[in-house]
């Protein structure tokens, strides 16, 4: 009886492993403006965190950037040449011209894990607030994941086939 509880037990958790282990995927992307020392929040928890986030966007607290906590997983890809971009829509720029912000990626790279990105210094005050944000996981410059804002997309357009940057932008042809 124990040793048919134990290979339960195994295979719950090898197939949980394996689950884990799947396809590269964003799983949570949280975009946080910060204060002018580079909080998020001054006290740790949930709710104090949402409390000073509101008083943020509200204006009562000055801001000196936004950070997109980005929880992600990877599959079976490279670790090392693991890289996360964040293409955001600003109140400054225009549509065609998004500002692009990569870095490396941190955490368990096994699995996956959460890292940060941060937008801030003068190219957030040239950019200004946040409206819209896509975010990619690249494995080297092969986008193998990705996530967008509920506004990333225009009304009609299905997401994901607007391209990821301002840059050479091809109309995709509907059938």
């Amino acid at each position: 009886m124990t040793l048919s509880r134990l290979t339960a037990a195994w295979l719950v958790t090898a197939s949980l492993l394996t689950t884990l282990a799947g396809e590269p995927r964003i799983l949570k992307v949280l975009p946080h403006l910060m204060d002018e020392q580079g909080r998020i929040a001054i006290f740790p928890g949930l709710f104090e965190r949402d409390a000073y986030q509101r008083e943020l966007r509200q204006g009562k607290i000055p801001t000196s950037g936004v950070r997109f906590d980005i929880q992600w997983k990877a599959g079976p890809h490279d670790k090392d040449r693991l890289k996360l971009r964040v293409t955001a829509r600003t109140a400054k720029k225009d549509a065609f011209h998004p500002v692009v912000i990569e870095a490396n990626t941190q955490g368990n790279r096994r699995l996956g894990g959460w890292s940060s990105v941060v937008l801030d210094g003068p190219r957030y005050q040239d950019s200004g607030e946040v409206l819209a944000w896509r975010v990619a996981l690249l494995d080297g410059d092969q986008e193998i994941a990705a996530q967008e804002s509920f506004l990333w997309s225009a009304p009609g357009e299905n997401p994901g086939e607007r391209p990821a940057t301002g840059g050479t932008a091809a109309a995709s042809a509907k059938p």
